[in-house]
């Protein structure tokens, strides 16, 4: 469950805070063009309305040259329910700011060719995702690839004489191959696992990774890499082209790649790093006995040297990132981050193949880190409260998008010297200027067991002392993974403390960036002392003056979720209300609907039936549903019907059993959403639904 908040960290349950929207294939030509929306608001206070108004930034690129920054914004339209994301251009220097598209078709996958003379990406307007060019300043915009069922994704060869891409295909029959008479039948025949995923059905389709040869005007002689392999790449759901990538001298591509299938699929993190020489057509796995999450590879500038994330446990994926560097010439890798106790992301070289860069969580901030190869040093560069999202060398400066509690995600260079940061983008700086947002507090909590734990505490804008506010007890979810200085545009920190709550979010057993013995402990033991540590955040914060003790709320999704149903049946009256969305109730029967047995086997212990496994036995013995005879409270359920994560029975066992207890309760269910929600007005619905409930027993 990790991965869903580590995507594009941040990843979990991301999500959690990672909010996407599928793509937008088509537009009626008379739907009014969705831009920046340029809101002049009457009040400083945020709202769901003004929350779904920011633009969301993404998609950033360095020109070859280090002098030119490409970035999509993309903007919703909550009248369509849908978005549209353009293209900008910046110069490193924050000047020349342009925006280069300017169509109700949004673009996808922007990069720049490697010559500098174009800006290469994936368009929907000839029917299916093709690849597209256009110059710099957004002119002579052409269709390049006609390929039959479109790309998902692609990278140009260093040398552009090729190209790469992704695409679905079927590696396997469907019903109606088996069943040609019946066209119009609706099921579905599984015979192993891993039938479905996420959100939704594996029906004998999955990615491949593609190779062709591109002029500057045609995309010809394509090759499938895997051909005939039932296996997919990137890795689902969240993997994307950071995980494939080209060699300098374009003769060997380096994909990622889990070769198993059904069973073994759901059971087991192992996946692997494969070299595919494009002369010779053979592929090799460098990563053989390397048993844990591999993932994307990037090869050094020079080409003697390939970095990239790994864990060394099978079936744990939240095993610590480490920094894997391989030599090409010696066959032989090694582990650069062994004395470093954090995670290690988004791989990027220096120009001179010395160093590699990367992100790494450390007591609830996100910072950039420098690996010194020749004398294995770590040394950290930036600093601040703040996430730092990605990290892009551009000659004697990097570019990485930040984030915090407070605003969206903007671009910025780092002085590689210094440290020193200049803000390049201002996407969302018209709103954040009408907006007034709350204070966000460090605070050190001293836990059950003597240590310390950090709380975020985050207070309503225009905050007085002198009065009494209700208090939300913030359940992350994961379990594991970060909560850090994140922006999101559903569990968002500043609009809940801007309905006038006191946010309270503790960074519990479980949380990455306290060392890996701290994440990991909350691994069979959902129900022990990371609820301690949720209890003493909360119990501490409730001494406070301006914190109004019997108004008490607690809200999580997916883990968050399982400890919202959890508390409900062990808070000895300290809460006044519970939210929970896309929530763990029952664990017995979470064990058999989820889709990634691997997690469920690490983090439970194994299945219910093996009752001579005592570590599982104590997961289900406290299961949330084992505790409803002690709720009394208040219990607002809300989940997603394409959830495959935690399955939608979850929340509705939750629901009715307490309608069947004559506890007061609402369900929310979103028959289109999945482990998050993603439309526009649904997230305006989560919202208004939200603090309703939350309003209606708080205050």
């Amino acid at each position: 469950m990790k991965k869903i908040i580590l995507l594009f960290i941040s990843f979990i349950f991301i999500f959690a805070s990672c909010d996407n929207v599928g793509v937008e294939k088509a537009s009626s030509d008379d739907a009014p063009y969705i831009g920046n929306p340029n809101l002049k608001l009457t009040s400083d206070i945020m709202t769901p309305e003004v929350l779904w108004s920011f633009g969301r930034l993404g998609n950033v690129a360095v020109s070859p040259d280090n002098s030119t920054i490409l970035f999509k914004t993309t903007y919703y339209d909550i009248d369509q329910n849908k978005s549209n994301g353009e293209f900008y251009t910046v110069n490193v220097n924050g000047t020349n700011l342009q925006q280069i598209t300017n169509t109700k078709f949004s673009e996808y996958e922007g990069t720049w060719r490697p010559d500098g003379k174009k800006i290469g990406f994936i368009s929907y307007e000839s029917g299916s995702g093709q690849l597209w060019e256009m110059n710099p300043d957004g002119t002579e915009r052409k269709q390049v690839s006609e390929i039959e069922g479109g790309i998902n994704g692609f990278k140009y060869a260093p040398d552009q004489s090729k190209l790469l891409f992704i695409q679905e295909v079927k590696v396997a029959p469907n019903t109606q191959d088996m069943h040609p008479d019946l066209p119009k039948a609706s099921g579905m025949i599984f015979t192993d696992l891993m039938y479905r995923h996420w959100d939704h059905f594996v029906e004998g389709q999955l990615s491949h990774v593609f190779v062709a040869d591109y002029d500057g005007t045609a995309v010809t002689n394509i090759k499938d890499l895997m051909k005939d392999e039932p296996y997919e790449s990137p890795n689902a759901p969240f993997g994307g082209m950071e995980q494939i990538n080209w060699s300098p001298d374009s003769k060997t591509i380096a994909y990622t790649s889990r070769k198993k299938v059904g069973k073994a699929y759901s059971i087991s993190t192992n996946s692997d790093i494969y070299l595919y020489n494009i002369e010779s057509g053979e592929t090799t796995n460098i990563s053989e006995g390397m048993m844990g999450y591999d993932v994307s590879p990037v090869f050094s500038p020079d080409g003697s040297k390939i970095a990239w994330e790994s864990m060394e446990r099978d079936g744990y994926e939240a095993d610590q990132i480490r920094l894997w560097v391989y030599d090409i010439s010696t066959e032989t890798g090694k582990d650069y981050s062994a004395d470093f106790d954090q995670h290690c992301e988004g791989l990027a070289w220096s120009e001179d193949s010395k160093s590699v860069y990367f992100t790494s969580v450390w007591h609830g901030k996100r910072q950039m880190y420098q690996l010194h190869i020749p004398s294995n040093e770590i040394a950290l560069i930036t600093g601040g409260v703040h996430d730092y999202q990605s990290v892009i060398p551009a000659g004697d400066q990097l570019i990485g998008t930040k984030v915090s509690m407070s605003s969206p995600a903007e671009i910025f260079s780092i002085e590689l010297n210094t440290g020193a940061e200049k803000q390049l983008s201002f996407v969302n700086k018209d709103l954040l200027d009408q907006l007034t947002m709350g204070k966000v507090e460090e605070r050190w909590v001293k836990t059950t067991d003597n240590k310390q734990m950090l709380v975020w505490v985050i207070y309503p804008p225009h905050f007085d002392p002198n009065k009494k506010y209700p208090a939300l007890l913030y359940c992350k979810g994961g379990p594991q993974g970060a909560l850090s200085q994140s922006w999101s545009y559903r569990w968002n920190y500043q609009i809940m403390a801007a309905n006038d709550y006191i946010i309270v979010a503790p960074n519990r057993r479980g949380v990455a960036g306290f060392g890996q013995e701290w994440e990991e402990q909350i691994s069979l033991d959902y129900h022990g002392q990371n609820m301690d540590d949720y209890l003493s955040a909360i119990d501490e914060l409730a001494k406070e003056p301006f914190v109004d003790e019997t108004k008490l709320g607690a809200v999580g999704a997916s883990y968050g979720g399982y400890s919202v149903f959890y508390l409900a049946g062990n808070h000895d009256k300290r809460f006044k209300a519970f939210i929970a969305h896309d929530g763990i109730f029952n664990m017995e029967a979470q064990y058999l609907e989820t889709e990634e047995m691997w997690f469920a086997n690490f983090d439970m212990g194994g299945p219910y039936w093996d009752k001579n496994n005592k570590a599982a036995q104590n997961t289900y013995a406290h299961s949330p549903h084992r505790y409803v005879d002690k709720w009394d409270t208040p219990i607002l359920v809300i989940h997603g019907e394409k959830d495959y994560r935690v399955d939608y029975s979850q929340g509705m066992m939750a629901f009715n059993a307490a309608i069947l207890k004559g506890i007061p309760a609402e369900f929310l269910s979103f028959p289109d959403e999945n482990h998050w929600v993603l439309k526009p007005q649904n997230g305006i619905l989560w919202q208004r639904t939200y603090f309703n409930w939350l309003d209606k027993w708080l205050k």
